[in-house]
């Protein structure tokens, strides 16, 4: 039976490596759809939980983990040893910058010579990691060759970024388009038809290069608009002028724009990350990226700007940044998810800390700092009670989480320095919030 057969069947076994936000929506799509899957982990306690029935992603529920358990059609291992059992292997391990700003591909080299010692005849390998043009065919096929097995002949190699938007309960990875892009054109149509099989849609392009740069096109876009805020955000609030409500204004117009807000630093796996994926690719074509590398730098400048501004409001009050007690409300990238990655607010954290400042966090969704690559912070999240909130020097607002109950928080605190205009609607104490 070719792998086609095995696909349309639904009798071909996915194996997704890295079970993080975006290989774990995976797993659950593929098993909802009547695939068998096998998921890879180097995290062993990942692993003990997921084989449990257990969640460590707040929006994907355990009761559905525990459903494809009970129905065997999912298992978790750390064993790469098992990774010829897969018929069709989706790759979803962290592409992040090293400390010069480089892309680290090292995760995916790594785990294409974990591929190339198992691989066999008839197996269909798909890239999801963003990443710059020609990763997949530069790094991916010379390694899994090394196999003896020729792409296109004996396996099949392609491209799909992924396109999660954790917490967005419209958008789940099922009803998202899916770009597909193979190193050849059996490889393509393989990739494709196996996404047909969970997706709303699949989007077929002519390369896997195509398919690397519509991801890193999609973020930049993001990643250009919202540096053009920040950038307005500083010179308005020299002006005297609330970007926010300029922002609100601009919105009613019905055509020719689309509002972006400020931030105090981008998060998440792909915003803050792919502008110099793109500009380190960019340099071996000698064609400079100076729109795009100057958006960088705004962006990651901006944790300095809220830095800058909560020292000026605590020395208005005759208090200094060392010693004073900081409260970080919030440490998700963004609003009503549990996902840390890249968040602004472990930034932040080590600069007070490093600056002698007393901190404690309260976030709903993380109740204690997660194993971090690149950080070290063995921090818990603190209850919000009236004397709590009182005993603060400040309450510095990072990520705007639904749960919080703003009233309560402005009206106990001394004062509130508030970087996502997250406290718009309380009417009492606005003299103690400070916009940053």
């Amino acid at each position: 039976m070719t792998l086609l057969d095995l696909i349309e069947k639904k009798k071909a076994k996915v194996g997704v490596i890295g079970l993080g936000y975006v290989g774990l929506p995976l797993v659950m799509a593929f098993g909802k759809a009547g695939f068998r899957v096998l998921g890879f982990d180097v995290d062993e306690e990942k692993v003990a939980m997921l084989n449990a029935g257990k969640s460590y992603i707040k929006h994907i529920p355990a009761g559905k983990i525990a459903a494809l358990l009970e129905e065997k059609k999912f298992a978790a291992t750390s064993d790469f040893s098992r990774l010829a059992e897969p018929d069709a292997i989706l790759i979803c391990v962290p592409t992040p910058l090293t400390s010069s700003r480089d892309p680290d591909t090292s995760f995916i080299l790594r785990t294409a010579q974990q591929i190339a010692q198992s691989l066999r005849a008839g197996q269909l390998v798909i890239l999801e990691s963003t990443t710059y043009p020609g990763t997949t065919e530069e790094i991916l096929l010379p390694t899994l060759e090394e196999s003896g097995l020729k792409c296109g002949q004996d396996f099949y190699l392609a491209y799909s970024p992924e396109r999660e938007d954790p917490g967005n309960p419209k958008y789940s990875m099922s009803k998202i388009p899916k770009v597909v892009g193979g190193v050849d054109e059996v490889s393509g149509k393989a990739a494709a038809r196996l996404y047909e099989q969970v997706v709303v849609k699949v989007v077929p392009v002519s390369n896997t290069r195509v398919a690397e740069a519509t991801k890193i096109l999609e973020n930049i876009y993001r990643a250009v608009n919202i540096a053009l805020v920040n950038e307005l955000k500083v010179l308005f609030d020299k002006m005297g002028l609330d970007i926010w409500e300029v922002i609100d204004a601009a919105s009613t117009k019905p055509f020719g724009y689309q509002p972006f807000y400020p931030s105090p630093g981008l998060g998440g796996h792909c915003i803050p990350i792919d502008p110099f994926y793109l500009a380190y690719k960019a340099r071996e074509f000698r064609t400079p990226t100076r729109f795009i590398e100057l958006a960088g730098e705004i962006n990651t400048s901006m944790p300095q700007y809220v830095m800058d501004r909560l020292t000026a409001a605590l020395n208005e009050r005759g208090r200094p940044l060392k010693g004073s007690k900081i409260l970080v409300l919030g440490v998700a990238y963004k609003r009503d998810v549990d996902d840390m990655r890249e968040s602004p607010a472990i930034e932040l954290i080590e600069h007070l800390l490093e600056k002698g400042a007393v901190v404690s966090y309260n976030d709903p969704y993380i109740p204690k700092f997660p194993r971090l690559r690149a950080h070290k912070l063995d921090l818990a999240s603190v209850a919000l009670s009236e004397d709590f909130l009182a005993e603060q020097d400040a309450a510095l607002v990072v990520t705007d989480h639904s749960a919080y109950d703003w009233e309560f928080i402005v009206k106990n605190s001394q004062l509130v320095i508030d970087t996502r205009n997250a406290t718009k609607a309380v009417r009492g104490n606005r003299e103690r919030i400070i916009h940053a």
